[in-house]
């Protein structure tokens, strides 16, 4: 796609929670590339913690404004999509009213924005995909069904109001054809926009230590108990290469986003420290909360290899952080991390159970050089495919199409 130098766009970004995370980060990241290429960049949520969120948002590069902070995330822990929905709609109309027109207008997760931005006449309207969220819901029953069914109509149409529906991976674009039907039938393609990370960041590590590394929010879907049972399968095992005092030193460190607000976090925090106690290594992971983007980095830069277990997922941008750190990766053998991860190159894609993790984890224990020599491979691949100028230039190549396109 042919890139405009000299096209200077007013571009609002509409995300529900601006704190951390995948979805999150990858906003931030757009946020950062349109503005250095030249775009006027606003981003509109209902939530933004300064305590709590990406070091960008604060450092002033482009402003950030919270509208509905005071509505709520859930009422008794229930009707979580309800509250989300109205929560961003409270943002969109507020965007509507009370700020000039933009000629791009990027909103995520929440579709239901985009008919109340294509008010705005002289607006195109973005959408960025993640995954479609009916099937990240819960429909296990007959009252969940009914609540839902509504909600996941509303999605399917307003996602195909968009003037351009971008997704994370070739995995989710086709999870996205098979899960509208309407929208396939008429021809509506989304395009792959993969996230991506700021490879200057992560310096080559000087030392590693004998740890493993579970970065991951704190939330059942991400499966991080895969993690601590490899773990504890490792730890236990007698081989060969496993000295008595050489076990002593291994450990598993279990990192990511935590917000109090939320019960699922806290329950799943204390499941995941139980599970620990019940294999007997609760003494040999550690437990690390929200931590900052440098402590991360120097997690990351300390350990052996970092463990991803979600199945099934979007795209996953841990897995690419830990590769431009010059890290290997263990995931799970579906969904995005197929895309990013070369198998036996820059780390290994497993089956999602604790032999299969265990066994490659094993692997950096026989082989101290392996972390080296892969992580090299790993470095070299993102840099190629998933760092932020190459993000920065394919989302600006769209966004500035798009724009034309309302002139033409």
């Amino acid at each position: 796609m042919e890139r405009k130098e000299s096209s200077k766009l007013n571009i609002a970004i509409i995300h529900p929670d601006l704190g951390i995370g995948g979805a999150e980060r990858l906003i931030v990241d757009a946020a950062v590339e349109l503005s250095s290429n030249g775009h006027n960049v606003h981003i509109f949520t209902s939530h933004h913690d300064k305590s709590r969120c990406f070091e960008e948002t604060v450092s002033g590069i482009f402003p950030v404004t919270v509208y509905g902070s005071f509505l709520p995330r859930h009422i008794f822990y229930r009707l979580h999509a309800v509250c989300a929905y109205l929560r961003c709609i409270f943002v969109a109309l507020c965007v509507l009213f009370f700020h000039p027109s933009f000629d791009i207008i990027l909103a995520d997760q929440v579709s239901v924005v985009v008919p109340l931005m294509k008010l705005k006449k002289q607006s195109k309207v973005v959408f960025y995909c993640h995954f479609p969220d009916m099937l990240l819901a819960q429909h296990t029953t007959i009252l969940r069904r009914i609540y839902r069914k509504p909600i996941d109509f509303l999605e399917e149409i307003t996602t195909g109001m968009a003037d351009l529906i971008l997704v994370n991976s070739k995995f989710t674009a086709s999870t996205f054809a098979k899960t509208f039907d309407r929208l396939n039938s008429r021809g509506v393609r989304p395009a792959v926009l993969y996230p991506a990370v700021n490879v200057d960041q992560f310096d080559e590590p000087n030392s590693t230590k004998q740890s493993f590394l579970s970065i991951n929010r704190f939330e059942r879907k991400k499966n991080i108990e895969l993690a601590i049972s490899a773990f504890a399968m490792l730890y236990k095992s007698q081989h060969d290469f496993l000295e008595s005092d050489d076990k002593n030193d291994i450990s598993l460190i279990v990192a990511g986003g935590f917000d109090k607000r939320l019960r699922e976090n806290v329950e799943y925090l204390e499941e995941l420290k139980n599970l620990a106690k019940r294999e007997g290594v609760s003494n040999q992971v550690r437990f690390i909360t929200s931590c900052p983007t440098s402590e991360r980095n120097t997690l990351i830069s300390e350990c052996l290899c970092v463990i991803y277990t979600p199945t099934d997922e979007h795209f996953g941008i841990v897995p690419i952080e830990a590769m431009a750190a010059h890290k290997p990766v263990i995931a799970c053998n579906s969904g995005g991390p197929v895309e990013s991860i070369k198998n036996g190159v820059t780390g290994y894609l497993c089956e999602p159970n604790p032999k299969d993790f265990s066994t490659a984890m094993a692997k950096f224990i026989i082989d101290p050089q392996l972390t080296k020599t892969m992580g090299r491979e790993a470095r070299e691949h993102v840099v190629q495919s998933f760092s932020t100028k190459i993000f920065g230039e394919h989302l600006n190549s769209y966004i500035v199409d798009i724009s034309r396109r309302k002139r033409d």
